[in-house]
């Protein structure tokens, strides 16, 4: 699961911008923000670059943390 649509949004910025951005269609961009696709490893580094984020900020964890005490 991936967070681009929300810092696409946050920024004020369109998924067509984007997709001129990283040289892919609008339909891939749309999958990759909807989460029915995902983009490979390259693509998100590429997406964090024109986006000026940390690719980590892309990414929704999938560890919960707990405190322990």
């Amino acid at each position: 699961m991936n967070r681009i649509k929300e810092i696409l949004e946050t920024q004020g910025r369109k998924q067509t911008w984007l997709a001129g951005q990283i040289g892919k269609s609008y339909v891939v961009v749309t999958n990759y923000c909807n989460n029915k696709s995902q983009p490979s490893i390259n693509v998100l580094r590429d997406i964090a670059n024109v986006l000026d984020v940390d690719v980590r900020e892309l990414l929704i964890s999938t560890k919960i943390f707990e405190n322990n005490g």
